[in-house]
């Protein structure tokens, strides 16, 4: 019988799902750039952007002040919410090869409580902070967060490196603390709360150029590094002794994927705040729809996440307009009742 998470044959991306994948994102990252308040006609927002193509002059039609709606303002809303979504639903699918674990979530260790206490801690102690102080914080505190679980996970481990089951459980630990921790620097600046929920409830509005800029080298290489091992949760989906025996190194393996998944959301959550279920919903989408070999489940997870969340921040932006929902009141809206229908589906099937 095979073991839950691999494939029946060794797989490989083919042209059609990526084709499809590619078109969605196109269409969704174009419905982003012609929806709001401001009717930007289509023709001219298809020009403008091949005007940014370098080498291309293009006459767009676009009065300066369509120009400037378009290219600073929701191109750079557009292009964050493709990037924070294919970050966290390529971080999601590779915890899930980690742990083997169609249930676990870029916030499973104790990312996101994390990125909540950096955050925190720059809005209560230092208001007058520059503008990337919170999203610096937010950063550091995610990676120390998951660094911290590791840590926990592998004196348990018993020196060969922490198991999924001591993991999950270090990472619910590490989590319940920092949450605490986050509550009690809460209570010191009760005048301070409404700025810290905005940050907590997660969006993309306050997008811009240098933010993009920010974090595009740190997404870049933990993108590279998961793409890279999806041949290796592959093999390690059959169970650390078999990959042992196959010469692979189970712990060196998993705390790879898990510091790069870990990088991903903390590029995530430092510019867009706590945006849940993504990680969760789009995987496993991709792992029904196109089979469960890492080597098709990642790159197709990181386009659907993409284009996922930027239909996701289309409707938060529109739904209620002229006002706007948090992103992650959104997608709980969409992934709470999915959850379920995951957790039904796989009992008996979750590994630990």
């Amino acid at each position: 019988m095979r073991k839950p998470g691999t494939a029946a044959v060794p797989a490989r991306l083919r042209p059609l799902p990526l084709a499809v994948a590619c078109a969605a994102l196109a269409v969704s990252v174009l419905a982003g750039l012609l929806s709001g308040a401001a009717d930007l006609p289509a023709g001219g927002v298809l020009k403008a952007l091949l005007d940014l193509v370098p080498g291309v002059d293009v006459e767009s039609g676009l009065s300066l002040i369509e120009w400037n709606v378009l290219v600073e303002l929701r191109l750079p809303r557009v292009l964050m919410g493709a990037l924070v979504g294919g970050l966290l639903a390529l971080a999601g699918a590779g915890y899930q090869g980690v742990f083997r674990n169609p249930l676990a979530d870029p916030y499973l260790l104790g990312a996101a409580a994390g990125a909540g206490v950096g955050a925190t801690l720059v809005i209560v102690t230092l208001p007058a902070a520059p503008e990337f102080g919170v999203p610096l914080a937010a950063f550091v505190g995610a990676l120390g967060g998951v660094l911290l679980a590791y840590t926990l996970g592998s004196m348990a481990g018993r020196g060969n490196g922490p198991g999924a089951a001591t993991l999950v459980l270090a990472g619910v630990a590490v989590s319940s603390f920092l949450a605490a921790v986050q509550t009690f620097l809460q209570q010191l600046k009760v005048q301070e709360l409404e700025r810290i929920y905005s940050w907590i409830l997660g969006g993309v509005g306050a997008a811009d150029w240098r933010g993009l800029a920010m974090i595009a080298p740190y997404a870049l290489v933990s993108t590279l590094v998961l793409l890279a091992h999806g041949r290796l949760l592959d093999v390690l989906a059959v169970g650390d002794e078999e990959a042992s025996a196959l010469g692979l190194s189970a712990a060196r393996v998993r705390l790879v994927v898990l510091v790069a998944a870990s990088l991903a959301t903390a590029c995530a959550v430092a510019v867009s705040g706590l945006i849940g279920f993504v990680g969760i919903v789009v995987p496993h989408v991709v792992r029904r729809l196109a089979g469960g070999s890492y080597r098709v489940v990642l790159p197709l997870s990181l386009l659907a996440g993409a284009a996922f969340l930027t239909l996701v921040d289309l409707l938060a932006r529109t739904v209620v307009a002229p006002g706007e929902l948090p992103l992650g009141v959104v997608t709980a809206f969409i992934g709470a009742p999915f959850f379920v229908m995951v957790l039904r589906a796989t009992r008996g099937q979750v590994r630990t």
